[in-house]
């Protein structure tokens, strides 16, 4: 019934799209990722603050972007863009996809440092070389928390839940996951699982009509990820 519900209230049209890609796909990273990062780090002497005051910045951006944009002009709520409750049952299955995202991932990551590709990543590249508790709660909470809401809102929320009322599901999963992926690049050894990783958010999604699972899963799997990287 969640499912059915939320396919039907979607209205939005292609102009919607196009100026939130171009925001995400233009602005945010040479405005945002580029100019404002190396202003911060120049501010901070530190690029895991900088990295974690942009991901800040984009959470509240792309929140006001989606808000402003697409719901208040139909006077919709956050519940548009997935933001609801779901059924305790579907506990089981976000254990199940977080643990089978967990293996898959660990497993392309293993192929792609075996193929010799390598990756950009300033902010996990000062958690490791500036190790302190500090430094790990800032990395975990901006990974862990910020990251996976306004994410799996703005990614699973409106853009594959545009794609799929349009061109089915398959299609609207393959689309919000190519763009999900291109996002994250220059982060290459990771592109892969960023793909896996934004289908099977995407799966969920579609399963419980619901982002809070997709976040939860988001969340604790980029938790991991943070915890190996404080580790290594």
């Amino acid at each position: 019934m969640a499912t059915e519900t939320y396919e039907k209230n979607t209205d939005w049209n292609w102009r919607d799209l196009l100026g939130l890609l171009f925001l995400v796909l233009v602005i945010v990273p040479f405005l945002i990722e580029y100019k404002l990062f190396n202003g911060l780090r120049d501010f901070f002497q530190n690029e895991l603050y900088a990295g974690t005051s942009i991901g800040l910045i984009m959470s509240l951006i792309f929140m006001a972007a989606l808000f402003f944009i697409v719901l208040k002009p139909r006077k919709q709520t956050w519940a548009a863009v997935g933001v609801r409750s779901f059924s305790p049952g579907y506990w089981k299955l976000i254990a199940g996809w977080t643990f089978i995202l967990v293996l898959v991932s660990v497993g392309l990551m293993v192929v792609m440092s075996f193929i010799g590709i390598g990756s950009d990543n300033s902010k996990t590249e000062s958690l490791q070389t500036d190790m302190s508790v500090l430094h790990f709660i800032i990395a975990f909470v901006s990974a862990a928390i910020i990251s996976p809401v306004y994410e799996e809102i703005f990614y699973r929320g409106f853009l594959y839940r545009f794609f799929q009322s349009r061109c089915g599901i398959l299609s609207g999963m393959l689309l919000s996951s190519v763009i999900f992926t291109i996002v994250h690049i220059p982060t290459y050894n990771t592109l892969p699982v960023n793909f896996v990783s934004g289908l099977v958010f995407a799966w969920v999604y579609q399963k419980t009509g619901s982002v809070i699972p997709s976040i939860i899963i988001h969340g604790v799997f980029n938790g991991i990820a943070v915890t190996l990287t404080a580790m290594a």
